[in-house]
């Protein structure tokens, strides 16, 4: 059910994704899902944008494995064009959604949503640190990045054109190799 809820919040949105469509694209009964989540829809949403932080801080740990912040950067926003043009532009980030339609109506999902704001922000951050960045500029590089994908991703699925996440990719990328170089004489660590 946490998994058809999250497909559904990146096609229909919060608001479009009702619980008997849940049930029906995770082949559920009615009342498992109220066994499961006694609150309803709301708690069900907030464990699909839990489950959605998890994925995402996924895709930002092994992109971080694979090499520097700026190469990490990189590599995230390539995935993140591959999935826009998968889906047709019809799905993005979920999170994003539920913020964009939640975040006034609902305490609960707004702190889930920003609860995978800040675990994604602190993934790029501590990266940043390792690599010789001090923490406050690292805290501040590190909203900027997660802040410019969310952005271009939204900008992307509304021209249905990959062009802002490639125009993101590029002034991130080349601002965190200008930053890793100033660091410690140009080692980046």
């Amino acid at each position: 059910m946490v998994e058809a809820m999250l497909v559904l919040l990146q096609e229909r949105g919060y608001a479009g994704t009702g619980v008997n469509a849940v049930l029906e694209a995770g082949a559920a009964p009615k009342g498992s899902l109220y066994f499961h989540f006694p609150e309803g829809k709301e708690s069900l949403g907030v464990r699909a944008v839990e489950l959605a932080a998890e994925q995402y801080r996924a895709v930002i740990a092994a992109a971080a494995a694979a090499g520097d912040a700026a190469e990490a950067v990189g590599h995230v926003l390539d995935q993140v064009a591959e999935e826009l043009v998968a889906a047709d532009f019809a799905a993005g980030c979920p999170v994003a959604v539920v913020t964009l339609e939640t975040s006034a109506h609902s305490d609960r999902l707004r702190a889930a949503c920003e609860a995978a704001y800040d675990s994604w922000i602190a993934l790029v951050r501590e990266h940043l640190v390792a690599h010789g960045v001090a923490p406050g500029e690292a805290t501040a590089l590190a909203e900027t990045v997660v802040s410019t994908v969310e952005g271009a991703m939204i900008v992307s699925r509304a021209r249905r054109d990959v062009g802002p996440v490639r125009s993101a990719r590029q002034v991130l990328v080349d601002l965190l190799r200008t930053r890793l170089a100033d660091v410690d004489g140009g080692t980046g660590r």
